[in-house]
């Protein structure tokens, strides 16, 4: 079902999955061109979800997937508000558990969840980098002369705002929430998890693409878990 969330700066739309009974688990979407790239993966694993008996929600945040909001007007303030709204909203069967992809971590440090779990996550300063990246294999400008004065960065078709590029850079680790926390990593990322899995990095194709395999063992883990934190 198609439906909308409400926050401080207006109306954003996200997709339900499963009954209006029993726990939530929130899906929050990698930033920017990695969210399209892995959006058949998040739908895959919240139908699984539903399936499950469990109910699932793919968030749009400000300024990204289908937002009417201008990625330009888009600051992590207006993604931590918009996130800290939808958490409120759907706490009427208890606090909602948060599922964070890849940069959505940066955003899921906060009280009133039940949980969170992570598929890969990395700080801010690493999905600029990535953009940045990208930028440069496209033989565009340097962008080490951004500043506050100047207009949006045109970032990998992303037009970049001084305060979020700002934020993002100087976001250099990820905070450790005030709930319980698991975290899942592909078993090429040498970083530290409670799990890892084999599976290709979707984010990295430059196509969106998906891995229903992978979809459906990401799907049984996070269902498990939030049956083991009060689900």
């Amino acid at each position: 079902m198609i439906t909308t969330y409400r926050w401080a700066g207006g109306e954003e739309a996200m997709l339900r999955f499963g009954s209006g009974s029993g726990p939530v688990a929130i899906i929050l979407p990698p930033l920017f061109e990695e969210h399209n790239r892995m959006r058949r993966l998040m739908v895959t694993m919240a139908c699984a979800m539903a399936t499950a008996g469990l109910s699932a929600v793919i968030p749009d945040l400000p300024g990204q997937g289908e937002s009417m909001t201008p990625t330009e007007n888009a600051t992590l303030e207006a993604w931590q508000a918009a996130t800290t709204a939808l958490v409120g909203a759907l706490s009427e069967r208890g606090p909602p558990h948060l599922a964070s992809l890849r940069g959505a971590a940066i955003l899921d440090s906060m009280p009133g969840t039940a949980s969170v779990w992570r598929f890969a996550p990395t700080p801010g300063r690493a999905v600029l980098n990535d953009l940045r990246r990208a930028e440069a294999v496209s033989g565009r400008r340097d962008w080490s002369s951004f500043s506050i004065d100047s207009p949006p960065a045109q970032l990998v078709g992303n037009k970049i705002n001084w305060a979020l590029y700002v934020g993002l850079e100087a976001h250099l680790s990820l905070g450790t929430p005030p709930v319980p926390l698991r975290t899942l990593r592909l078993d090429s990322d040498p970083a530290l998890a409670d799990r890892k899995l084999a599976g290709a990095p979707l984010w990295r194709r430059a196509e969106p693409g998906d891995d229903p395999e992978l979809a459906r063992v990401l799907a049984e883990d996070l269902a498990e878990w939030v049956r083991r934190c009060g689900g």
